[in-house]
């Protein structure tokens, strides 16, 4: 998907520009909402919830450095929960690009 990492950046090495606070509270709202929903999805057999849970915590990453260590340190402790958390970037990734425009 066009130029996204593979894997989620460390804090060294994320960009220096800040997004407009609309974007930022966006962002937050949609992960939350995700995260709820993923937290729905583990009692509930329809939804899949850690693959919600996943994109909650992609979404909310890219605006709280906690999220992203706790991110990296469970793709560094379980490598098998990190193809779903690729696929959850890419799924998050998608929703954002349509949510806050082409670049988010």
């Amino acid at each position: 998907m066009d130029n996204l990492p593979s894997r989620l950046p460390d804090e060294d090495t994320l960009p220096a520009r800040r997004r407009p606070r609309w974007k930022r509270l966006l962002i937050l709202i949609v992960g939350w909402f995700f995260i709820f929903l993923g937290i729905l999805g583990l009692f509930l057999p329809i939804l899949q919830g850690i693959l919600f849970l996943a994109i909650g915590s992609y979404m909310l990453s890219l605006e709280s450095a906690w999220v992203r260590r706790k991110m990296l340190h469970m793709q560094r402790r379980y490598p098998k929960l990190g193809a779903t958390l690729d696929e959850a970037r890419d799924r998050a990734a998608h929703y954002a690009r349509k949510i806050l425009g082409r670049k988010y």
